[in-house]
């Protein structure tokens, strides 16, 4: 005689994920060497989602994880970007002052000292998206090229026109 099955559960109505993001693992120990990770606008609708996401991130680089992040969400002003450089302390550039835009991080520890590496590029709607470094390793980088990436997405779904 097995056990009873569990009473039906309380049934909770939740917002859907509001991230997108892709995770690159070490191959040979099962690391988090670099993560991806596209803006919504959910991101950037509250203060308390936008916090959500800066933590993520910021937690994700004091792990010494390479994270990207790429932002064309043109209905909100927010810049999540800039809000990260706020939460470490870092002064803000010109491109954490913009729409859209695309960035790697990395944190690096020196010595005692903890480096935030950034590549930074302002984003123009119907300009090409930019090539950024991902880095799988302390010296090790692979290029993310993230308008042949748009392009063949857009290829895939059928949106050749969107180009």
């Amino acid at each position: 005689m097995g056990a009873r099955p569990p009473k039906d559960p309380a049934r909770h109505r939740i917002p859907e994920p509001s991230e997108y993001e892709v995770s690159i693992y070490a191959q040979d120990e099962f690391r988090l060497v670099a993560a991806i990770v596209l803006v919504s606008p959910s991101n950037k609708d509250r203060t308390a989602n936008r916090k959500t996401f800066v933590n993520k991130c910021e937690a994700l680089l004091k792990k010494e994880v390479c994270v990207t992040i790429v932002d064309v969400v043109t209905s909100r002003r927010a810049n999540l970007y800039g809000e990260l450089l706020d939460e470490l302390g870092a002064q803000r550039t010109a491109i954490s002052r913009s729409a859209i835009y695309a960035a790697t991080c990395r944190g690096r520890r020196s010595g005692l000292h903890w480096w935030l590496e950034a590549w930074e590029h302002e984003l123009v709607v119907g300009a090409a998206l930019p090539t950024l470094p991902l880095w799988l390793s302390e010296d090790l980088l692979v290029p993310l090229e993230l308008e042949a990436a748009y392009e063949e997405t857009c290829r895939s779904y059928g949106f050749a026109n969107m180009q």
